[in-house]
């Protein structure tokens, strides 16, 4: 090459490295920063210090390793090379070699190095929680030996224990092909075939392998109570495990040092040749295969499988009790339900416990409802699903849904999507929208109490909202929250005006803002524009006057993702809410810690068990992850103006969780005395939690090992029957109600489950909290029952005449709210509210009808109160007269006649009504063709019963409509 060459080529690679550099460098600064603003470097410390020593240690360590056995294969080489025509072929190689041969020792070992280090940094969670481990207080059934060992010791154990043996197995090939190179070592000629030296070398590294595979041999008995009984998909060790693989163990543990002692003894001092070992070496081979794999095979075909339910028995009793520990259902309480009722009771049109507090309003269904009518300007949005919170307003505790209104920055037009407005003036949301759950207004609006820009509602008027804000928050700005994908900068410049769009007000000129939170990094240096400039390759950075030395940067504004940062060691619930908690807006996150090391406890995939029809759907799809230990240990919260990210314990008993305070200074987290009672009155039962524990009770609800090993009595979370076609798992939901067994009504996540392959009623679960504590509940319905499942209570409902009619006419524009499973007088009572979308560009569901059964009797009305009153008084088999499609032609008298006709005519403005969206005119043509349909009847001389309701009243604005 030129030197012109060279010399580009120099320039080149400075570049590459330097660019390089410098991006590892501004990101980890402005991570520092991040951390920084939230009062939290101790963590971004403590990851990259742990990661740096874990690649330095390792890295070093096997670096040495590899070169000094490399070096002392060298070192060992004859003084005096042999001679031969296959050393005259390798001379040419120790002569090309020669002058650098430390040099490739020390790149070859580097080369390992560099990349075992980097797998080594990447165990800073097992290094961390092994320097921290804390005691379970609990044993294992076999052993005897503290949960934590498993938790927090096993798995950095087993790390170090799999590097060695590949360090190992690198190492012996490198020395092997260093000591045949120098002679040391050969194929052919006469004499012995290999020198003194190498010998010793080559026998001892041999030797370290084998020692450290009875020190695995050791591990692996311990590691038996985390492996699957065999014959079924349990967690633990069996029959075979504990009667032969673990006894085999023991002895292969045994023979692995006899073998070493063999290796060291006999290759060096005693025979000084390889028979010996090799013969050694070969006996360990089979003692493997006969002792740890034939022997085994045999009692599990000849003893377990003849009789596996009696073999297998006390193994299964353990499994199931460190199931229940390890997932929280040991504190579960079952109680029997007597579910014979089909009839409904006289006392549930009267009933003030249930029936005042049933959800009418479906979070999943009406977010597009709260943006129609709740946004203002088109680029405000609410979340793809909205949330279920309670609240206490005029001393009356209710659940509501509740969402926050943020800015959709794909909602901005081409005009509004440039820098400046996109960063600068667009950096805000504004209110925490409610509206009751179990309340419509103004044909199926929901009755917003909260969140308005103004105070008061516009359409209070009309009795649409309630007339001032029943919520009022002192703050109701959100410059964080699940849609603030773009980083804002704000503050003004000294003297300067406002900026920030803030909200609209009514007048010609909508208000301005500037933040003035402690949230965000300071932009007020040059150096630190610079940094960002480079971070986001983005110039307005230096050259925008909006960017001032007032100015700081909001960045990762997902509430979701600034809790994982802050602790990465927490896996999250999929379904962050936001609350208002002493006049501000604050965003609830529940934190698990988790483990899949717990001794004999069921090993479940965390995606799987928490994915249902709702998942990806405004609700986040946890990732895949094998546990089988899970604790709602951290109820974190993140304040929706300034970002503060606040880490509360929950669970003051778990042991990961201490473990993971003290690896962080013992300061991350913030002791449960310290929740602020107003804010833990808003927590809940986590759901991706209960999800978990749902899917395990549907077969750890049975306790005894014969009855579980059956399964007759197991049970499965039935499809959601909202969602016909899928074999997604039917959500579960909250609900403020009162459930047999208990005081008082509850916020609740309560789920049904059915028996397996089977579609009627086995049980409802449910979770809250009592004295703030986390509950269980199992309200479990006789094996001989004739209560319906959910999809049973869907098809009953569907099918019900009058409701079959209606929904055939509306066709796709039905949208169906959740169904809810409600106990009540020995019976159970379904309601599922039925949303009506127009289909218009901008169309929206409204709630129009509601279906209700209980047993076999189905009713379908305007409203929850009017539904159960048909319910009661409606006889099994004669379902309201319904109406056709087209009445056939007549030839009789001509009222008849002109009856038919209007008919005819009110179904056809019904249909161009529906085609054109307008729910005004689609309203007055449904009451239209209820008069049309009652005159030609009477016409007919037949005339309908009472609870005939073929059509919802006109969309137009009436008095609130309460549960």
């Amino acid at each position: 090459m030129s030197r012109r060459g060279r010399a580009w080529l120099i320039v080149l690679t400075g570049l590459l490295v330097f660019f390089a550099v410098l991006g590892w460098v501004v990101e980890a600064w402005t991570e520092w920063l991040w951390f920084d603003e939230l009062g939290a470097t101790q963590v971004f410390t403590g990851q990259l210090g742990t990661r740096i020593g874990l690649f330095a240690v390792f890295g070093l360590i096997i670096w040495a390793f590899l070169f000094g056995n490399l070096y002392l294969a060298y070192k060992l080489r004859p003084f005096l090379p042999p001679t031969g025509v296959e050393q005259q072929a390798l001379e040419r190689y120790r002569y090309l070699l020669g002058p650098h041969l430390m040099r490739w020792f020390a790149l070859a070992a580097g080369a390992v190095a560099f990349f075992a280090g980097l797998a080594a940094q990447g165990h800073w969670q097992q290094w961390l929680l092994f320097e921290n481990a804390e005691p379970f207080h609990q044993k294992d059934p076999q052993f005897g030996i503290d949960i934590g060992f498993y938790v927090f010791k096993l798995p950095f154990w087993q790390y170090l224990l799999n590097t060695g043996f590949t360090v190992t197995v690198l190492a012996l090939i490198g020395a092997l092909g260093v000591h045949y190179l120098y002679g040391g070592v050969r194929l052919s000629g006469a004499g012995d075939r290999m020198t003194t030296g190498a010998r010793a070398h080559l026998t001892g590294l041999v030797a370290l392998f084998v020692s450290l595979k009875a020190i695995a041999y050791v591990l692996d008995r311990r590691a038996l109570l985390l492996d699957t009984i065999s014959g079924t998909d349990l967690t633990g060790a069996g029959y075979t495990d504990i009667q032969a693989l673990l006894p085999a163990k023991e002895m292969l543990t045994y023979i692995s040092v006899i073998v070493v002692i063999a290796i060291l003894i006999f290759s060096n001092a005693v025979m000084r040749n390889l028979v010996w070992p090799g013969v050694a070496l070969g006996l360990l081979a089979i003692s493997a295969v006969a002792i740890g794999g034939i022997y085994p095979w045999g009692v599990q075909t000849f003893q377990v499988d003849p009789s596996r339910n009696v073999k297998e028995a006390p193994y299964i009793d353990r499994t199931i009790a460190a199931t229940r520990a390890a997932y929280g259902l040991d504190t579960a309480t079952t109680t029997a339900y007597a579910s014979d009722t089909v009839e409904p009771p006289a006392s549930l049109a009267q009933d003030k416990t249930i029936v005042p507090n049933i959800r009418l309003l479906d979070p999943a269904v009406v977010a597009e409802t709260y943006t129609q009518l709740s946004q203002v300007r088109s680029f405000y949005q609410f979340g793809d699903k909205l949330d279920i919170d309670r609240y206490t307003i005029g001393g009356k505790t209710a659940d509501y849904v509740v969402g926050v209104r943020e800015i959709e920055y794909s909602k901005l037009t081409t005009a509004q999507s440039n820098w400046i407005n996109k960063h600068t003036v667009y950096t805000h949301g504004y209110g925490l929208v409610a509206a009751p759950a179990n309340t419509t207004v103004c044909a199926g609006q929901p009755l917003f109490v909260s969140g308005f820009f103004t105070g008061q509602a516009q359409s209070s008027e009309q009795g649409c909202s309630s007339a001032t804000d029943q919520l009022p928050v002192e703050q109701p700005r959100i410059y964080y929250g699940e849609r603030m994908g773009e980083y804002a900068i704000v503050g003004k410049p000294d003297g300067g005006t406002s900026a920030e769009y803030d909200r609209p007000t009514g007048e010609a000129t909508d208000a301005r803002y500037t933040y003035t939170g402690q949230g965000g990094v300071d932009l007020g240096s040059t150096w630190r524009r610079l940094l960002y400039s480079i971070k986001y390759a983005e110039s307005n950075f230096l050259l925008a006057d909006a960017v001032n030395d007032n100015s700081k940067i909001l960045y990762e504004r997902d509430p979701r993702t600034r809790v994982q940062k802050v602790a990465p060691f927490l896996t999250l619930d999929g379904d962050p809410y936001p609350a208002a908690v002493g006049g501000r807006v604050v965003w609830i996150i529940d934190g698990y810690t988790t483990s899949a090391n717990y001794p004999y406890a069921q090993r479940i995939d965390l995606q799987d068990a928490t994915s249902d029809s709702l998942t990806g759907d405004g609700t986040f799809r946890l990732a895949r992850q094998d546990i089988n230990y899970i604790r709602n240990s951290v109820k974190a919260t993140v304040d929706a103006y300034d970002g503060t990210v606040t880490l509360y314990e929950f669970d003051d008993k778990d042991p990961i969780l201490k473990a993971w305070n003290n690896a962080f200074g013992g300061k991350l987290i913030t002791e449960k005395a310290k929740i602020p009672a107003e804010l833990a009155q808003h927590f809940r039962y986590p759901a991706d939690m209960f999800k978990v524990q749902r899917d395990l009770l549907t077969r750890f609800h049975v306790n005894n090992a014969n009855d579980f090993f059956n399964a007759p009595d197991f049970w499965a979370v039935p499809n959601d029957p909202a969602t016909a076609g899928t074999s997604a798992k039917q959500p579960p939901y909250y609900l403020l109600t009162q459930l047999p067994g208990q005081a008082e009504p509850r916020f609740q996540l309560t789920a049904a489950v059915t028996p397996r392959e089977r579609q009627n009623l086995a049980a409802l679960i449910s979770g809250s909290y009592v004295d703030g504590k986390p509950t269980l509940q199992v309200l479990e319905l006789s094996k001989d029952g004739r209560i319906p499942g959910p999809g049973q209570a869907q098809q009953l409902m569907e099918n019900f005449d009058s409701a079959r009619t209606q929904l055939n006419i509306w066709g796709n524009n039905v949208v169906k709210g959740n169904l809810l499973s409600l106990p009540y007088g020995g019976g159970m009572l379904y309601v599922e509210p039925i949303y009506l979308r127009s289909s218009g560009e901008k169309a929206y569901p409204l709630m129009k009808k509601v279906l209700v059964s209980y047993g076999d009797k189905v009713a379908f009305a305007d409203t929850l109160t009017d539904g159960i009153k048909q319910l009661v008084g409606t006889t099994t088999g004669t379902p309201p007269v319904t109406t056709p499609e087209q009445p056939p032609p007549t030839t009789g008298a001509p009222n008849l006649n002109a009856a038919a006709e209007k008919v005819n005519k009110a179904i056809d403005d019904v249909r161009a009504a529906q085609q054109s969206g307008n729910f005004e005119a689609y309203g007055k043509a449904l009451a239209a063709l209820e008069a049309a349909m009652k005159e030609f009847e009477q016409a007919s001389g037949t005339t309908p019963p009472p609870a005939a309701s073929p059509s919802p009243p006109a969309p137009t604005p009436t008095p609130a409509t309460t549960g």
